[in-house]
């Protein structure tokens, strides 16, 4: 099966394309605009990936030729941070549906099967946290997140957070309109919270930059020039999901057996994952000190709240809980995550300590 992938050189593009290389049924072409995290396949010899430094948004014709010369188009193409959403929410919504909107025009020409990567934030804020003038409270009244049946609500105008997930969630309901009118095939995926190596950048690292909430944590813990904050309290709830079984359930909805995927929407998270990020916090700690800590690290981060407002900026407003309802995928699909939360966060932790200690050695040699 000859595979386009687009976005492929982020955090999920690039698991899924190594994933797809290394299993010798599918011949990938790769695309992105930012080659780092999948430098290592670019430039291995025995690679058998084709990549094509390429930005849709302004090479519409290769991109077109492309499509068409593929058997399927995997759109991983997004902004996702949370401090882009207020930031620039028109570039966010731009890219997220216009820009899209143009791979989706382009696989019905050629007449193309699509899997669109959606969001979890499409399903915005859950009934009892809109509920709470009338008593109720997320944290006690637990809503799991049904692909085909839960209502999607976003907050208000002014709060530019939710301009994301509404980009995203007309995306879909063009899809699905698409499929109704002419059959069109397509597959949308909401990831909940993927997690792993190579999630994310360390500020400390990079000259700054707001990547999520992980990132912030680990740099802490391992720098120590800020402590650890949490947005509102950290009191939203979140279910973390490791990569490689994300990557697991995606394979079995690229490969589509008995054509049980055209026309749907899958969930893949891990909901039995769930902390809140106050919890989080207190959890990387102690594993922190229990697993890494060594001579010379920084103290254990100071734990301190701060407003949306201040760290986000304006028009910020939280998620307040994603559980994913996954029946669909174990039944359709027959997955199942196998990573519980503890293995998640070591083996993330792990590979972002191991890689902060080779640099910081580098350094240190080089002085």
């Amino acid at each position: 099966m000859k595979v386009l992938l687009l976005g492929a050189g982020g955090f999920i593009g690039v698991n899924l394309t190594e994933k797809l290389v290394s299993d010798g049924v599918h011949d990938v072409t790769a695309v992105d605009i930012e080659e780092e995290k999948i430098d290592h396949l670019i430039n291995d010899p025995e690679s058998k990936l084709t990549y094509l430094h390429l930005d849709i948004s302004k090479e519409e014709d290769k991109l077109d030729a492309l499509v068409d010369e593929s058997d399927l188009v995997i759109d991983l193409v997004a902004v996702a941070n949370p401090a882009l959403y207020v930031e620039s929410p028109f570039s966010v919504y731009d890219l997220n549906y216009t820009q899209n909107m143009k791979v989706v025009e382009q696989c019905r020409k050629h007449k193309k099967r699509l899997i669109q990567f959606s969001t979890c934030e499409v399903y915005g804020m859950t009934a009892a946290k809109v509920g709470e003038q009338f008593g109720l409270s997320s944290a006690t009244h637990p809503c799991p997140f049904s692909e085909d049946e839960t209502p999607l609500i976003m907050g208000p105008i002014k709060n530019h957070r939710w301009i994301y997930a509404s980009a995203k969630q007309l995306l879909e309901r063009v899809l699905d309109a698409l499929w109704k009118h002419e059959g069109f095939q397509f597959t949308v995926i909401r990831p909940f919270n993927f997690i792993g190596p190579r999630i994310d950048y360390l500020p400390s690292e990079c000259g700054g930059g707001n990547p999520r909430v992980f990132s912030h944590f680990i740099d802490a813990l391992l720098y120590g020039n800020k402590p650890m904050q949490l947005v509102d309290g950290g009191e939203a709830f979140r279910a973390y999901t490791y990569i490689d079984d994300a990557v697991d359930c995606m394979v079995r909805i690229i490969d589509n057996k008995d054509n049980v995927c055209e026309g749907q929407i899958f969930n893949i998270g891990t909901p039995q994952n769930e902390l809140t990020i106050k919890e989080m916090a207190t959890r990387m700690c102690d594993m922190f000190d229990e697993k890494f800590r060594q001579e010379g690290d920084p103290p254990r981060p100071e734990i301190v709240s701060i407003s949306g407002e201040e760290f986000y900026g304006e028009g910020y407003q939280d998620c307040d809980r994603r559980i994913a309802d996954i029946t669909k995928a174990r039944t359709l699909l027959g997955w199942e995550p196998e990573h519980d939360l503890d293995s998640v966060l070591y083996n993330t932790m792990k590979y972002f300590v191991d890689e902060s200690r080779k640099k910081q050695a580098a350094e240190t040699a080089g002085a």
